[in-house]
């Protein structure tokens, strides 16, 4: 079958979109999916940076929502016309995974960022016949139609605005389970968020859902104005003394603070921030050394990264969608869509921080 994706071809290319090739169906365990709609995900722009490790040509795209087209197999408990959102990949048997912990995979870098499964690879190609790398994140869904393992895909309710669901596969998953899985804040507790983008946002949301006291910290008026609007309560970055003022506004100190920003000297003010034994979950990636200060750590404070916020995608997504349908998780207030041929317009958005949420509509 021949459909639309949107390629790109190098690392300092714009994206383009072009007719791609599906040389064959699912094989057993697998699911082909129209997608409905894609979020766009930091992370895919991060493989402009990848120094080479993302291999290209490639279609990006790993927060899809779509309608099963076909099964393959009669184990992906999936059947045509389901509506699912797809999630990222992972083995099945490694220890993590059977422990419940997708998102530590042994295999997730090889995956998701750095190669995909590839089995069959070469029957996804562009026009001319040249093959294209392996699916991004299980999916590569910057397309009208994605091949996925039916692992990755979770069904929810036809009722749902489907083609807005994607970025509950991972940016609003992050947040919303660092909150909920990995702190399990509920209420009384408070949270400390750093840096309102969509993960911080979706963790803003999941946390006053749980009925807990948030504080978020950004240096953008507007998104301290959607986090105050979701119940936080706003404070500008350049506020002085940080971990002062979080303290004061927290009784003594953040229980768990999120960050989602990788500054260093953020990191350190949100340790400061916590009272004794308080978490600090980090999920953004480190790109230089994190020196943390004397002192920070002491009184049983502790400091962790977060990769997916903890989640297994099939229990998160409908706790997430249900939290929607009770008025307690408005994430669409987030997105914007655009077509798929404007992609390169949504990454320019997102780079300058027009837009919090772009989804592509293919």
């Amino acid at each position: 079958m021949r459909f639309d994706a949107a390629v790109l071809r190098s690392y300092e290319d714009p994206f383009a979109v072009e007719e791609v090739i599906l040389n064959a169906g699912p094989d057993d365990g697998e699911v082909l999916v129209r997608i409905a709609g894609c979020g766009l995900c930091r992370t895919d722009l991060a493989v402009r940076r990848s120094a080479g490790r993302s291999p290209l040509p490639a279609v990006l795209g790993h927060e899809g929502a779509g309608v099963v087209v076909e099964a393959g197999g009669p184990d992906t408990g999936l059947s045509p016309g389901d509506h699912v959102v797809l999630s990222f990949d992972s083995c099945g048997h490694c220890r993590s995974c059977l422990g419940a912990a997708p998102a530590y995979c042994d295999a997730f870098a090889t995956l998701n960022l750095f190669g995909g499964r590839a089995e069959n690879a070469t029957r996804f190609t562009d026009a001319a016949g040249g093959t294209l790398a392996p699916r991004w994140f299980g999916q590569s869904s910057f397309a009208a139609y994605a091949m996925v393992p039916a692992r990755n895909a979770v069904r929810v309710d036809p009722a749902l605005p489907l083609e807005l669901l994607g970025p509950l596969g991972c940016g609003f998953l992050t947040g919303a389970g660092a909150v909920l899985s990995s702190f399990g804040a509920g209420p009384g507790d408070t949270v400390a968020v750093f840096g309102t983008g969509s993960v911080g946002l979706a963790a803003v949301m999941a946390a006053t859902a749980a009925g807990a006291v948030v504080v978020a910290v950004d240096r953008h008026p507007e998104r301290l104005s959607l986090a105050e609007k979701f119940g936080a309560i706003p404070l500008p970055a350049a506020s002085g003394d940080l971990p002062g003022r979080i303290r004061r506004l927290t009784d003594g100190g953040a229980r768990f603070a999120l960050d989602t920003t990788g500054s260093a000297p953020l990191i350190n003010d949100a340790l400061r921030s916590l009272r004794p034994r308080g978490h600090l979950g980090l999920v953004a990636r480190l790109h230089t050394q994190l020196p943390v200060e004397p002192g920070s750590l002491d009184r049983g404070r502790r400091l962790s990264h977060i990769c997916e916020g903890d989640a297994v995608p099939a229990l998160m997504i409908p706790r997430l969608t249900g939290l929607w349908q009770a008025g307690r998780f408005p994430f669409d207030q987030l997105i914007r869509t655009y077509p798929l041929a404007g992609i390169n317009e949504a990454e320019a958005d997102c780079e300058a921080g027009r837009v919090v949420k772009p989804v592509l509509i293919p």
